[in-house]
């Protein structure tokens, strides 16, 4: 049974930093996963404050520069701070005429040293991409560029990102793998605009990131 006030023992603050799918667009409800989520662990009477810091069209070079000041106007010196990562999407998407955004040895380093002084900071966690419907028309923004995604590209990342994990130890959640192979998850993503899903697939997510086991030890 759920009680109030919650244990503030376990009282922390979380910043995700990400791009469109930590912010949640496309999402009906405005919570995204990192919303269901929390609201998850509320439930089982944990005290969380959760910082949002997604942003669209961001990639690993835009994060770079602005995630640590950001988690830190957030998290003074004395608090329970944690941080979770999800970016990657926007490295590998193509822009047309120009290739890639972030080439990926380029995006695997610049990812290293985001986690590599994250994790020497705070507590840290990092979940790989996420799988999209690539079969729909690429998008464009207004005149802007044109884009393509892809999901086979998507996964060259998201590998090399699992191996960048490895190297310097920080926790990584693959998502990208198991989703690509759940007829749910692709037909999730045709509720959605293809680039992001709608509430139901953000659910879906934040379903398997609760009973990942090393989200659950900061907790359990």
């Amino acid at each position: 049974m759920k009680t109030f006030p919650p244990n503030r023992n376990s009282f922390s603050r979380i910043c995700f930093i990400g791009d469109a799918f930590t912010v949640g667009a496309g999402d009906e409800t405005a919570l995204g996963w990192t919303g269901r989520l929390v609201a998850g662990e509320w439930a089982k009477n944990h005290d969380i404050s959760l910082y949002n810091l997604g942003i669209r069209g961001n990639s690993t070079r835009m994060i770079a520069e602005r995630w640590r000041r950001e988690c830190e106007a957030r998290i003074p010196p004395a608090a329970n701070g944690r941080l979770v990562f999800m970016f990657g999407g926007n490295d590998a998407k193509e822009e047309v005429g120009s290739g890639v955004e972030v080439p990926l040895e380029e995006s695997a380093a610049i990812a290293r040293a985001i986690l590599r002084e994250a994790s020497q900071w705070l507590p840290t966690l990092w979940i790989g991409l996420i799988p999209m419907n690539d079969t729909l028309p690429y998008p464009q923004l207004l005149s802007g560029p044109q884009y393509r995604f892809s999901n086979a590209r998507q996964a060259e990342y998201n590998a090399r990102y699992a191996e960048v994990a490895a190297e310097i130890g920080v926790p990584f959640l693959d998502l990208h793998t198991p989703l690509m192979e759940d007829p749910r998850w692709m037909a999730l993503t045709q509720a959605g605009d293809g680039s992001n899903p709608a509430g139901e697939g953000y659910a879906y997510v934040a379903d398997m990131i609760a009973r990942w086991p090393q989200w659950r030890a900061w907790f359990d």
